[in-house]
């Protein structure tokens, strides 16, 4: 299977998943949030830094159940175009609140 290069916009929205990812994460470890989800720590370490900008499905959503986030929220965050407003009612600090 051929698989197309990342376009600018895919890179960014990765960077912006990692992000979120990461501060969701807080004080707990990158090995103890991987185990849980079942990944390895190398795989959440390349998704927060944003070395992975387009990791499966199934790895984000384990990741986002270990962290109580909301998946709507959560691609709400990464999707939006940049520049775009947040979400209603999500001020600066919404991917703070991305817990369901």
């Amino acid at each position: 299977m051929v698989r197309l290069p990342l376009t600018p916009a895919d890179v960014r929205r990765g960077q912006r998943l990692g992000a979120l990812l990461r501060r969701a994460r807080g004080s707990a470890t990158v090995l103890a949030v991987a185990l849980e989800a079942g990944v390895s720590p190398e795989t959440l370490r390349k998704i927060e830094s944003g070395r992975v900008a387009t990791p499966s499905f199934p790895t984000v959503a384990a990741v986002a159940d270990v962290l109580g986030l909301s998946l709507d929220v959560l691609w709400a965050e990464v999707a939006r175009p940049e520049g775009a407003a947040a979400p209603a009612g999500a001020g600066p600090a919404a991917a703070d609140r991305l817990v369901s």
